[in-house]
């Protein structure tokens, strides 16, 4: 008989909450410790800010191909020991960029590590799925995203004042320090898995399992949704940094990297959204999440800079709200396979990441932040279309939002 599964305020429960938080800001320490550094490569190596965006989007584009087959090998191999290996080697490669002296080295090195990465994600929210009750996964599911949230922004400002006084290179080697002490903390820390049920791996069973989600058109509008939301914020925060440092502001390294304490309303967010699911429904909550998006990005249009970063910290908030709902969505509404769901949403999520982020590099040059905003907006039109859409596609019944109704009761672990 299986053994029940962790509940909300119970040491298990917590033990799972910080030992995922730490993962999740490995993750995301790793992923984004360059973004802050991309006017900097672009100075270094001499290249333009769309080409200074591939180590980021390398990662972000071999994480998204990666995750298709992570979540098949964990179903084989066990959800931990897949996401231990993945904390392990994502934290040595983030030594080894440090002693990168050239650009192709650099974009390989991160061509690598999102590869190694694409252990940890979807296998995170498929082991929250199987082992928290159900009625509070989505609180730990928006604890676990609030460790992303705090990863990255802790790498953003990390690496950007460590290469105001330093260089890029120690800043890079200091992450990987910093990622390997947290790993061993994740391995010593995350009880292992009871309701996980090993399957031997099959091609067959990834693809079969791979199309299954794919026929399913409310799973295909949130994969749309995380591509664009993901897209749109990526190029924001891609691209801030290039206007921020140039004439118009003049900001040094240390201060431009500031903006990115934005991240922790975004924390605050992710992890405060179900009370917004609870009183309005599912479909009202990522509609309000996107349109604040789009209104945060329109704010950052003005030039005095406390505006620019008013709509910067409005924007995230939008961001983390949207992700959370449809990324707590789609563990819930897949009926199997919910590893092979969670890859795929992540799929499109760093697929949108890796393309966008590159794309808006060239709206950058050929028209200037006022081009970064147009596609954004694009980008978020489109999601609020799919949303629609979404919402066509089945009613919500009302008691399907009892279970965020104690997912809000079920406290903060």
């Amino acid at each position: 008989m299986n053994s029940p599964r962790i509940q909300s305020g119970s040491i298990a429960f917590r033990k799972v909450n910080l030992a995922l938080f730490a993962a999740g800001f490995v993750t995301f320490i790793t992923l984004y410790d360059v973004q802050p550094l991309l006017p900097e490569f672009a100075r270094e190596f001499g290249i333009r800010p769309a080409w200074a965006s591939l180590p980021l989007s390398a990662a972000s584009f071999t994480l998204a191909m990666a995750m298709l087959l992570a979540g098949t090998l964990s179903e084989t191999l066990g959800r931990k020991p897949v996401m231990m290996c993945s904390l392990f080697l994502t934290s040595i490669l983030a030594l080894l960029t440090a002693f990168s002296h050239s650009f192709s080295s650099l974009v390989l090195l991160r061509f690598v590590q999102g590869i190694v990465l694409a252990g940890l994600p979807p296998v995170a929210m498929a082991y929250l799925s199987e082992e928290i009750e159900p009625a509070t996964v989505g609180t730990a599911m928006g604890l676990y995203i609030s460790g992303n949230a705090i990863g990255g922004m802790s790498g953003r400002l990390f690496t950007a004042t460590v290469t105001d006084y330093f260089s890029w290179h120690i800043a890079l080697g200091l992450v990987g320090v910093i990622s390997l002490m947290l790993s061993i903390y994740f391995a010593c820390s995350l009880p292992p898995s009871t309701h996980f049920r090993n399957r031997p791996f099959e091609n067959r069973y990834l693809l079969t399992s791979v199309l299954q989600q794919l026929r399913d058109p409310s799973l295909l509008c949130l994969y749309g949704i995380s591509f664009m939301v993901m897209g749109s914020f990526v190029t924001v925060f891609n691209y801030i940094t290039f206007r921020l440092l140039g004439e118009e502001y003049g900001l040094s390294q240390t201060m431009v990297s500031l903006i990115f304490l934005t991240y922790l309303l975004g924390a605050y967010s992710s992890s405060s959204v179900s009370k917004l699911v609870n009183r309005f429904g599912r479909f009202f909550a990522i509609r309000a999440c996107v349109v604040v998006m789009f209104a945060g990005i329109a704010i950052t249009l003005a030039r005095p800079l406390p505006l620019v970063i008013a709509g910067i910290a409005v924007f995230t908030c939008g961001f983390f709200g949207a992700h959370t709902i449809a990324s707590t969505w789609v563990g819930r509404h897949a009926r199997t396979a919910k590893a092979q769901a969670a890859a795929l949403y992540l799929f499109f999520y760093y697929l949108g990441a890796s393309i966008s982020g590159t794309v808006g590099g060239f709206c950058w040059a050929g028209v200037g932040w006022q081009g970064v905003v147009g596609f954004i907006s694009l980008l978020l039109v489109t999601a609020l279309c799919l949303t629609l859409v979404l919402a066509r596609l089945f009613i919500e019944p009302k008691e399907a939002a009892l279970p965020v109704r104690n997912q809000a009761r079920g406290g903060n672990g």
